[in-house]
């Protein structure tokens, strides 16, 4: 599969530091849209399993999400917030400089429209960039999310959440589920960003230039990159959420036996728990990362043109 070269309006020439600002500013966007889903999400992973003849805490995620907003109220949808908010930015950052910097790799001359293989090549780059922030940022946030829902109050915050992990376990307990992130991001960020450009290209009418893509087309290009992301990413992100909130030494083969203990007790089924909550939030809060991404690039390319 690859661009059609006669008919895709040519592309600008990358800028990864540009990428960078922009991506930066698109992932705070993305954080405060669609952080209540992934609080959800979250505490359903990693829900204990009922014992014989009980109902699980939560049935669903619209009862998830009834139970949290009338048990914590509003606050609760947003707990753990904070820890995304200092990493998303700088990830988001570093997530967009990535693919940037691998179509620029890729190109043999400025404005070269890459193969739709290429694009997924970059994506996969920025998804390797990414995980030396994403893990203990992924670690800190889950801890938050589902003490919360367990009545506890081990941690007072990100800050003396990441000190307890780190005064018990060092940098390995910050970054525990490392690979994990990777076999989750690598492959997701590839579909991605590959999505979110193909869609760009189909949406942008003849003649016109796919940097002036009116808001509506640039929310639902971003919208269904989430989607595809997310449909790739699930499983992988399930066994990271299970096996960053398990006790230490609960898993010591690591994701092998997270996984084995998943299918063993509740079936593969059981890789794709935050489906819907993952779904739901997936489409909004990817098209307003990627519309703020491209207002902070129009800005951007007004500030200092031709850079």
């Amino acid at each position: 599969m690859s661009a059609d070269k006669e008919s895709a309006p040519r592309q600008q020439a990358v800028n990864p530091a540009k990428n960078f600002f922009a991506g930066g500013f698109g992932g705070v966007c993305l954080v405060f849209t669609g952080h209540p889903l992934d609080t959800i999400k979250v505490r359903l992973q990693t829900q204990p399993r009922p014992f014989p003849g009980q109902s699980p805490k939560f049935t669903g995620t619209f009862d998830c999400f009834y139970k949290t907003l009338v048990g914590e109220g509003i606050r609760g949808l947003y707990k753990g917030m904070t820890a995304p908010i200092i990493g998303v930015a700088p990830m988001f950052a570093v997530c967009f400089f990535g693919f940037g910097l691998g179509k620029k790799l890729q190109q043999k001359n400025p404005g070269d429209v890459l193969t739709y293989p290429q694009l997924f090549a970059a994506g996969m780059l920025s998804g390797v960039f990414t995980t030396a922030i994403m893990a203990p940022g992924e670690r800190i946030k889950c801890l938050l999310q589902i003490q919360a829902s367990a009545g506890e109050s081990k941690y007072a915050g990100p800050l003396d959440c990441a000190k307890q992990i780190y005064s018990t376990s060092g940098i390995r307990g910050l970054y525990k589920g490392t690979a994990l992130t990777l076999m989750r991001d690598v492959p997701a960020s590839g579909m991605y960003f590959m999505t979110y450009e193909w869609l760009k290209c189909v949406l942008t009418p003849e003649g016109q230039r796919v940097t002036d893509l009116s808001v509506p087309r640039i929310l639902f290009a971003g919208g269904m990159a989430g989607i595809f992301n997310w449909a790739v990413a699930i499983p992988a992100d399930v066994l990271k959420s299970r096996f960053q909130t398990a006790p230490e030494g609960a898993y010591p083969n690591g994701f092998r036996d997270v996984l084995r203990d998943l299918i063993k007790e509740e079936g593969i089924g059981s890789l794709y728990k935050g489906f819907t909550a993952v779904m739901i939030r997936a489409f909004p809060a990817n098209a307003a990362c990627f519309l703020g991404f491209e207002v902070a690039m129009k800005f951007l390319d007004w500030l200092l043109p031709g850079v």
